[in-house]
């Protein structure tokens, strides 16, 4: 089996560059490039792309509700992708690696949104999972990240985590 890489695929690759771009600060601009690829891509078009540009585009909204929606759709996309899909794009990814993430920005957006019973439930999805992660620095920022979302669950804390990711008020 042949491993394509990122830059082999022009939609990665258009992801990749409009997520630098927000990273960099344009929000407004990545936020129209993710759409318009999303558009491109379709509902049915390849689910690693539909997961990945969901899951990067919901860290473009401050509002939860919208970022909640991308997240439901990263989620749904990454149900419908295959361990060879993963496997072809990158050989040291795997598709079980993406649920910890995927699950902690439901349980944060739900939790923002005050809806802390199904906040907790995908707080659990994400520890269910969490056993696949690295213990490197990706996997050390998820579990701090998952333990700050528990803790802003206990409280009934709604406010923005300072460490979330994405656009700031």
């Amino acid at each position: 089996m042949t491993t394509a890489s990122a830059c082999a695929d022009p939609t990665m690759a258009a992801i990749g560059d409009a997520l630098a771009e927000g990273r960099a600060g344009d929000i407004a601009s990545a936020r129209r490039k993710l759409l318009s690829l999303w558009s491109a891509i379709g509902v049915t078009g390849d689910p690693l792309h539909r997961c990945t540009l969901a899951h990067y585009l919901a860290d473009l909204y401050e509002d939860p509700a919208q970022a909640l929606a991308w997240d439901v759709r990263a989620l749904d996309a990454a149900d419908a992708v295959t361990e060879q899909r993963v496997q072809e794009h990158h050989a040291g990814l795997h598709i079980a690696g993406f649920y910890p993430s995927l699950h902690l920005n439901l349980a944060d957006n739900y939790r923002r949104l005050g809806s802390f019973a199904t906040a907790t439930e995908h707080m659990e999805a994400a520890k269910e999972h969490l056993p696949g992660v690295p213990q490197d620095a990706y996997g050390a920022f998820l579990r701090t990240a998952l333990e700050g979302v528990a803790e802003a669950i206990s409280r009934r804390d709604t406010t923005r985590r300072p460490s979330a990711p994405g656009p700031t008020s």
